[in-house]
């Protein structure tokens, strides 16, 4: 059984705002260590952007798999 395209986004979404989650944390941790030192707001901001391409880059990857798979069936 294949998705529809509202649960496709709706996997995304999840997926990707964990992933937020753990980047912020990362990105806060890290980036001091790096000598970049950025505002919690300017990090959010920043996670946000890529935050946004991850989602649109899962959905897709994910309708391509499942117009492959009903292809194939």
């Amino acid at each position: 059984m294949s998705q529809t395209p509202k649960q496709s986004m709706l996997e995304a979404v999840v997926n990707t705002t964990s992933g937020y989650l753990i980047s912020l944390v990362t990105q806060v941790a890290i980036f001091p260590l790096f000598g970049i030192h950025l505002a919690l707001g300017q990090n959010m901001l920043l996670v946000g952007v890529f935050t946004v391409i991850s989602i649109v880059r899962s959905y897709v990857w994910r309708r391509i798999f499942n117009h492959l798979h009903r292809v194939r069936t």
